[in-house]
């Protein structure tokens, strides 16, 4: 009894060390500029801060490209990276084993290698300055493709042998059998998907100098070049910027949770 009140006490103190620096965020974005700095609880709050970052600075805008491409990279990717997990679990073809490895290799490739020719690349296609530029690079996650593939592998093949009698093809079986089962998968890699591309900004800065392109990751960076002095005003952007990727991942951890433990991993 006395080591698993032991195990409570250490559970909440990690619980409040986690979660601390977001409550702390939250706080300074309603502080007065001249309170910033203090450790004891504010003697007023105002919403000065957060108004102004959403009336004299697009940061509405930041919002709207960053939450377009999230959800098009992510709903996009689901539907690839299903079909390719799908392929290489259970379909059997020539090479099939190398295609699965080379897919798991790129993780060891981080995009600072890859940057540079990464980028001639898109700028040969024209997408320079685009929503596609943005976009279209992102679609690719070896991640994804390889924690579906340990999920479908786990799939019952008597499932589909019998659509095989009912006279299903592979294109069937994968839409109508294969997929509705792996709906907790799919919703715990789209939690993941949205954050990652939600706080990308290495790609979204190299790829669009647009300004009505910027997604908020880059938007906070410019915030933080031109009130250097006022980050109050940096804070309540960070705030806004965060609150998306909470109630994402809030809604979406218990599919995030029950992947971790289906998905065959050992």
């Amino acid at each position: 009894m006395r080591r698993t009140s032991g195990r409570a006490v250490l559970a909440y103190l990690v619980a409040l060390v986690t979660v601390a620096p977001l409550l702390w965020l939250l706080l300074s974005a309603f502080r007065p500029e001249s309170q910033l700095y203090d450790l004891g609880w504010p003697a007023e709050l105002t919403l000065a801060n957060v108004a102004y970052v959403l009336t004299e600075v697009p940061f509405l805008r930041y919002l709207a490209n960053s939450a377009f491409v999230a959800v098009t990279v992510t709903v996009i990717a689901l539907f690839l990276h299903s079909m390719a997990a799908y392929a290489l679990a259970r379909l059997s073809f020539r090479g099939r084993g190398f295609a699965f490895a080379s897919v798991v290799a790129t993780l060891l490739i981080s995009l600072p290698v890859i940057l540079v020719p990464l980028f001639i690349v898109v700028r040969g296609l024209g997408m320079v300055d685009t929503y596609a530029g943005l976009i279209v690079p992102g679609l690719f996650n070896a991640f994804g493709i390889f924690l579906l593939r340990q999920f479908y592998l786990g799939v019952p093949r008597e499932l589909e042998e019998a659509a095989h009698l009912d006279g299903c093809g592979h294109w069937r079986i994968y839409w109508h059998v294969v997929l509705p089962l792996s709906r907790p998968m799919l919703a715990a890699l789209a939690v993941l998907f949205f954050l990652a591309n939600w706080n990308s900004f290495l790609w979204p800065l190299a790829v669009a100098q647009d300004e009505s392109l910027r997604v908020v990751q880059v938007g906070i960076a410019s915030l933080q070049g031109q009130y250097a002095s006022k980050q109050h005003y940096v804070l309540a952007a960070a705030m806004l910027a965060a609150l998306p990727t909470i109630l994402v991942f809030l809604f979406g951890q218990r599919w995030l949770v029950a992947s971790l433990k289906t998905s065959g991993l050992r």
